[in-house]
């Protein structure tokens, strides 16, 4: 188990690194390298929007991964997702700037952002699912939320390798290439997450399920996750809603308003996501963990509830300026979405049945990440230009999180779901399918 989880966990850091990576030089460089303008906020919004086309292509890449990954296993098409992802944004680290080519670089770069978005939309489901299957219901919030581990690790190293050589480096310097550095050390990483990720066994839930169908003609798993699971789907939604948002807003809209409205050094933010990011790291097990003992459903309310009401503390706190105070602000704010986020994988994976687990799961995942994440940056940059004010981005992260709420209020436990049970993720269908499983009634 533990080699299962360690592969998804690595695997899923290195992903995530790259992803953020992309986010993060949007926020410093991108906007200066690839769109060029007088105004420094609209050139961000531009790099900002090419941030969000990645999540355009991420229901595309779950869709695609998804139908693949209940098909043949979860542990060939992790390994495709890790080669895709890895490969862009080596490739990133390589493109020439506007200033050589023209409108061809922010093309070019457009064009590695869809790519790295359509292979993180195949990372996430198979990542939770290869480690929720293993095992017994028990533990299960534990070990599934270790990978959840792997979005702040991957923004940990992102933005430690990135505040690193804006440390040592003049800012000529890093504008010119220090910035292509972290780019270019993802190829190194990819090839030791290869080398973990194919050391470990496929899941024996989907073994059993593939052998259970083998010789049967079945629907393609999109469609039946459409015709008798909409309702997952759509929680799946409502739960990552609040989550998505408030984590892009905590992080990568944090260093353009940091920078660009407070005039703070880019350090600034870069050390407080750091330092916040290193304790989001290490508490996504322990509410995971709680999880196990309390629900999904109570431990994803402490956090949704509380980021409505940390939504206003948060710019408040970092308007003072001080490293210290916005270093608390953002550490706090990544703790509320631990609490989503750490039980997430558990409660996501355990809606759906193994059939058409990795769809539902991923299409779930990733169509909130195009209603909230892709959005989250472009807004908040949006209402802080037109309003000159942090008030407006609160109300927005607050609504978020409130929609959070009533989604997981109006939700069903599933903890204690047995996975190779038939019937276990459409128990909330209409229809008169098969219950699952009380949380009592563990056979693990």
């Amino acid at each position: 188990m533990k080699r299962i989880v360690a592969a998804s966990l690595i695997g899923t850091t290195i992903e995530w690194y790259d992803f953020f990576l992309y986010g993060t030089a949007a926020a410093l460089v991108f906007n200066k390298l690839f769109f060029p303008t007088s105004d420094p906020l609209t050139g961000t919004l531009i790099a900002f929007i090419t941030y969000a086309i990645g999540f355009l292509a991420r229901p595309l890449g779950g869709v695609v991964f998804g139908h693949f990954g209940d098909k043949v296993g979860r542990k060939k098409l992790l390994v495709l997702s890790l080669l895709m992802m890895g490969g862009a944004t080596f490739a990133m680290g390589l493109l020439p700037t506007y200033a050589t080519i023209g409108v061809g670089a922010p093309v070019l770069l457009t064009v590695l952002r869809l790519v790295q978005g359509f292979a993180l939309g195949g990372e996430w489901g198979g990542a939770v699912l290869i480690v929720s299957e293993h095992g017994g219901a028990e533990h299960r919030g534990f070990w599934a939320s270790w990978p959840q581990s792997g979005a702040p690790g991957g923004n940990l190293l992102a933005t430690g390798v990135l505040a690193l050589l804006a440390g040592v480096q003049s800012d000529a310097a890093f504008l010119a290439w220090g910035w292509r550095v972290p780019f270019l050390l993802s190829g190194v990483l990819v090839v030791v997450g290869l080398w973990i990720r194919l050391s470990v066994s496929e899941s024996p839930v989907f073994l059993a399920a593939q052998a259970a169908r083998k010789g049967r003609e079945d629907e393609a798993p999109v469609v039946q996750v459409f015709r008798r699971s909409l309702r997952q789907v759509l929680t799946a939604i409502g739960t990552r809603f609040g989550e998505n948002i408030s984590y892009y807003v905590l992080t990568s809209f944090l260093l353009v308003y940091v920078t660009v409205h407070l005039g703070l050094p880019k350090s600034t933010a870069l050390n407080a996501v750091l330092i916040g990011s290193a304790v989001h790291f290490v508490t996504i097990p322990a509410w995971g963990a709680l999880s196990d003992r309390i629900g999904r459903r109570p431990v994803t309310l402490i956090g949704s509830a509380g980021m409505a009401v940390w939504a206003f503390a948060f710019f408040a706190l970092v308007d003072s300026k001080s490293f210290t105070v916005i270093t608390v602000a953002v550490t706090a704010g990544l703790l509320l979405h631990g609490a989503m986020y750490g039980p997430q994988a558990a409660f996501i994976s355990e809606m759906f049945d193994t059939d058409v687990r990795y769809s539902g799961a991923s299409m779930g995942s990733q169509l909130a990440s195009i209603v909230a994440g892709a959005l989250a940056p472009l807004i908040a940059v949006e209402l802080l230009k037109d309003y000159g004010s942090s008030l407006p981005v609160s109300l927005y992260l607050c609504a978020a999180a409130a929609v959070t709420t009533l989604t997981v209020v109006l939700a069903r436990e599933t903890r204690g779901r047995d996975l190779a049970r038939a019937g276990t993720g459409s128990a909330a269908a209409p229809g008169g399918r098969k219950a699952p499983l009380p949380a009592a009634a563990d056979p693990a």
